[in-house]
């Protein structure tokens, strides 16, 4: 049996790939001898095949490959491999081991080492300490991260029937079970073309994207080429860290091309805005930088993945945030049960705390209870047709509420009871403890993704829109009101802006269509001061959505076409007068439709039907 130092440590099994110094021998007579220097801790930022020469407290291997036999099997080493991440420090059966020299004589695929005088490696509490333990973050993940190359293109809102110029971006991924990448969303957000190259190849494949969840930030690639898979591992999901426990985000940001570590500890876990996809979710705060590029990389802990790079604070110094992993599992299953995403869930209340002792005697709470006050509740909602406002919601499955609206969370920690309500599945039930009217009743609801009046993001679709005589009519979207500019909430009409962040359904697809802009001609001149205004009805009737709208106009059989708008506006037209203007305004304007693809489509269905 030959003998390894543990400096000399580089590739011990297919899952396992350490690292071993330049002038390491491998041989039986090196046996119990023992060097007295120490080996330095890394550092908390390291970066992987940067290097020019080895760094100081790092191990570099640039010799020829080396094959060691061990029960039969033949174990390869890389040529070239500089990593300052090399933790030596554990407990061995009484002797410290902390000497990089320290002579290794056995080893197996589990990889848990023996050292060739007889010791043991323990961890200091009586676990036998592993290799895989001391290099997970940085081993594992030079055969499962990836760095993906995105060419997309975003709707113009302006002019719904274009597209902005196309844009390229580059992110990070990262290989899990069943031959799939795991990403963030806003990496391949109205991607047109996706390239994705592993670590140390040259060649860039092509990716599709399989699932996609904005409100989550998560998305799904998968790659075709059986030449990419070669030799390619994938990492299994963890746990939630515990705070101060520390993780490795691996990844690849601006900076350089080559694949990039950096070190940090668990600072906070809570729920937080997720900036993609406007919504409220569990994440994990870690004092880690993560910049550009970083995103959809894998943050590790010990061996396994605690989450996902995904956001940092701007103005503050690393302050990065990660995706923890039930948002991750929650979004996987979700995509597995189904066979697309369809969203986080929601109970569909807005709620009010009751920190105050004299709202708490008001609405007759006990002193022991705790809870918070339901104010308003979504119309699409199936609360809607079991609660009340003023209700008071005392408990969710079982958990009681606090008066501030968090539940217990692991070890003297507490997070919002939404988190209990964002991890359901779809068309899950839910148990509720209200108070009304100083009685207690429990109640039994149905969860799902609700849709919102106004969306908040409009990523991976196309531009609704219809025109007629030269009238644009659009769906009411934050994105459009984003067109605006950065600062979008004081520079977009104000009436639109408030609806857009404060008006509810009343029933499920409804939408707020408005004018968006007048295409000049002679039949429209004179309504170009009534542009970004509300449409109410089309002769007579209350519109729904786009759809509906459109269905109006061109079923109409009248001779008058009448909109009613915001404001008490009036739009009137000759009904075929309009009808031959529009085909000329859109040749002025070189438009090739007069209707967006999702109405044209639906459009064929109906047709179809009726058939």
């Amino acid at each position: 049996m030959q003998s390894l130092t543990v400096r000399s440590l580089r590739k011990l099994s297919s899952s396992l790939r350490t690292a071993i110094s330049n002038s390491a021998a491998i041989s039986s007579s090196t046996r119990g001898q023992h060097h007295h220097h120490r080996c330095r801790r890394h550092p908390h930022s390291t970066s992987l095949l940067q290097s020019p020469k080895p760094l100081v407290g790092s191990l570099s291997c640039h010799s020829d490959p080396l094959s060691v036999k061990n029960g039969g099997k033949a174990r390869d080493f890389p040529s070239s491999i500089s990593t300052t991440s090399f933790p030596v420090d554990g407990n061995t059966g009484g002797h410290k081991f902390d000497r990089a020299d320290d002579v290794v004589s056995d080893y197996d695929d589990s990889g848990e080492v023996e050292l060739a005088d007889g010791r043991g490696c323990d961890d200091g509490g009586g676990v036998r300490m592993t290799m895989m333990d001391a290099y997970s973050a940085i081993e594992i993940a030079l055969d499962s991260v990836v760095k993906i190359f995105t060419v997309s293109s975003s709707p113009n809102y302006f002019l719904p029937w274009q597209n902005k110029s196309q844009r390229e971006t580059m992110g990070s991924g990262f290989v899990i079970t069943g031959r799939r990448i795991l990403t963030n969303a806003h990496v391949v957000a109205n991607h047109t073309f996706v390239l994705v190259r592993k670590h140390g190849s040259p060649t860039k494949y092509k990716a599709e994207v399989q699932a996609i969840g904005h409100e989550c930030d998560l998305a799904i690639l998968v790659v075709e080429s059986e030449e990419f898979w070669q030799d390619m591992g994938y990492l299994e999901l963890g746990g939630i860290p515990f705070l101060q426990e520390e993780v490795a985000v691996v990844g690849y940001p601006q900076g350089g091309d080559n694949i990039s570590v950096t070190k940090g500890v668990v600072s906070r876990v809570e729920p937080t805005q997720y900036v993609h996809g406007a919504t409220q979710l569990m994440a994990i705060q870690i004092d880690a930088a993560i910049n550009p590029g970083n995103s959809g990389g894998p943050a590790i802990m010990g061996s396994k993945v605690a989450g996902v790079a995904f956001q940092n604070l701007s103005g503050a110094e690393n302050i990065g945030y990660i995706i923890p992993v039930p948002v991750i599992k929650h979004f996987i299953s979700g995509v597995e049960d189904i066979g697309k995403y369809i969203g986080f869930c929601s109970i569909g209340l807005s709620c009010q705390s009751m920190e105050n002792v004299q709202l708490r005697e008001h609405f007759q709470m006990h002193p022991q209870m705790t809870g918070v006050l339901v104010s308003k509740i979504n119309p699409i909602s199936d609360a809607h047709n079991i609660l009340r406002k003023d209700d008071i919601l005392l408990a969710f499955d079982g958990v009681p509420i606090a008066n501030d609206g968090t539940v217990p969370f692991r070890n003297r920690e507490r997070i919002t009871f939404d988190h209990l309500v964002s991890m359901k599945k779809p068309n899950e039930k839910a148990e509720l403890r209200v108070l009304r009217d100083g009685k207690e009743y429990d109640f039994t609801l149905t969860v799902w993704p609700l849709q919102q009046l106004v969306p908040v993001h409009q990523f991976d679709t196309l531009s609704s829109y219809y025109i007629f005589a030269g009238l644009v009519f659009v769906p009411l979207t934050q994105p459009y009101l984003h067109e605006f500019g950065e600062d979008w909430y004081n520079t977009s009409p104000r009436r639109l802006c408030e609806r857009a962040l404060r008006e509810l359904p009343k029933k499920a697809g409804e939408q707020l269509v408005i004018l968006s802009q007048v295409l000049m001609d002679d039949i429209n001149a004179g309504y170009e001061r009534l542009a970004e205004l509300q449409v109410k009805k089309v002769n007579g009737v209350e519109i729904e959505n786009l759809k509906h709208l459109c269905q109006l106009v061109e079923g109409c059989k009248e001779e008058k076409l009448r909109f009613d708008l915001d404001d008490d506006r009036v739009i009137a037209l000759d009904y075929h007068k309009a009808k031959l203007a529009t085909s000329r305004i859109m040749e002025r304007h070189r438009i090739p439709s007069a209707k967006s693809s999702d109405l044209i489509f639906d459009e064929q269905i109906v047709t179809a039907g009726k058939s």
